[in-house]
């Protein structure tokens, strides 16, 4: 993978090294950040030093290794503190369940969970560890925390892992951990392109009552939504999120935020906002029916008969913006499928008047609802086709934001 020597010249790295297998990785991704340009001082754990040298990080680096809190070579008496002060960004690799979760915490109890908790600055974690430990739920909590708070995560990769199994866990290769650092440097380093310009987004699922307690809802988690949202508010647009029930947050101040619950909010939302708007992506899962009868209290079973539910359909918000949409707007649509899956899509683009639409497949594994990572196609209106791979939905959001880019001009 290529990229661009001068993005990392003359930059102060710190390559963080904690204990897993894939610390063995280690000393070539600190030999690219150098050959690249960069001066890089390494910290490890203690653990890390059984996989990988002293003596190698040193070689490679050409600076001394920072792995005891207390050790008398240290330059300063509070090492974590100067060495956080000297570095302009920091990657961890591996970072495994452990660092990950003392970072998450709050803990700070060797050299490098110190350092980590008093880094204010880009921060990379790339995750290794066995798939089961990998899909933890607390494992996956702490990521979905640190990624709310603005940590760059380099997805795991699948593969051979170390106990014997494949799977996902695998470390990212180097030279792809650097690309991602530097493309995520070109994009902190200004770029706006997108200045200017506003667009709607729908995000998160719907939720359609039946009673007091009770609704008709789906798995949709809203990442995806949202990572487009903080993606198009940092390359300078004014979003407006409409977002179904969610537990996940926004940071960007160009964000204007609207909850909503049911699909006829979202609908009244969106058509609300769309005439202001250069562009909307409607990545919302929304319910195409609803009970069409709703009480205000609790429904009681009713002996051991059944109940039958009658639904009515639900506004089609992305149909109707097609109709509303005016020369020089764009509007972008999502298709999950199960089946057929290009076929139905490219009918949906037609028939709803898109200029792009992005296809999901429930059949890809690591895709869809609820994951962090996500694998799509995007399908134009001209007949162009572009085959993503499974990547974090960060990376599948700033893919959108670009092809979306090149049709505003």
């Amino acid at each position: 993978m290529n990229y661009s020597v001068d993005a990392l010249k003359g930059k102060h790295i710190i390559v963080g090294i904690s204990g897993g297998i894939a610390a063995y990785k280690a000393p070539l991704l600190v030999r690219l950040l150098v050959k690249a340009g960069a001066e890089v001082r390494c910290a490890t754990t203690e653990h890390a030093l059984q996989f990988v040298t002293t003596l190698t990080l040193e070689t490679v680096s050409n600076n001394a290794v920072y792995s005891d809190l207390f050790a008398p070579h240290n330059e300063h008496s509070t090492e974590h503190i100067s060495l956080k002060d000297w570095g302009d960004m920091m990657v961890v690799a591996p970072a495994t369940a452990n660092i990950i979760g003392k970072l998450a915490n709050g803990i700070a109890d060797d050299a490098l969970s110190t350092l980590l908790v008093s880094f204010r600055k880009p921060l990379f974690l790339c995750p290794a560890m066995n798939t089961q430990m990998l899909e933890c739920h607390s494992v996956q909590r702490n990521i979905d925390y640190l990624r709310s708070q603005g940590v760059h995560f380099v997805e795991s990769t699948s593969g051979a892992l170390a106990c014997g199994t494949e799977g996902k866990g695998r470390m990212e290769e180097p030279e792809n951990i650097v690309a991602q650092m530097v493309d995520q440097l070109n994009h902190d380093d200004g770029q706006q392109d997108y200045d200017g310009k506003r667009v709607l987004i729908t995000a998160g699922p719907t939720y359609e009552r039946i009673d007091a307690v009770r609704f008709i809802g789906n798995y949709s988690s809203g990442k995806m939504g949202f990572a487009l949202a903080e993606e198009l508010a940092g390359r300078g647009a004014k979003v407006v999120l409409v977002t179904g029930p969610t537990h996940l947050t926004t940071h960007h101040t160009n964000i204007e935020r609207i909850d909503i619950e049911s699909a006829e909010e979202m609908y009244r939302a969106a058509t609300g906002h769309f005439a202001q708007c250069d562009a909307a992506i409607l990545s919302a899962a929304v319910a195409d029916y609803r009970p069409a009868e709703r009480a205000d209290y609790k429904l009681k079973k009713q002996g051991d008969s059944d109940m039958t539910l009658r639904l009515v359909q639900n506004p089609d918000i992305l149909a109707t913006l097609g109709q509303q949409k005016q020369q020089g707007q764009r509007l972008v649509g999502f298709a999950l499928e199960t089946n057929d899956e290009e076929q139905n899509a490219l009918k949906k683009l037609e028939k709803k008047n898109l200029d792009f639409i992005v296809l999901n497949s429930l059949q890809d594994a690591g895709a869809g609802f609820g994951h962090n990572t996500n694998k799509v196609t995007i399908l134009d209106r001209d007949g162009g086709k572009t085959v993503g791979t499974l990547k974090s939905k960060a990376a599948v959001a700033k893919d959108i934001a670009d092809h979306l880019r090149s049709l505003l001009d």
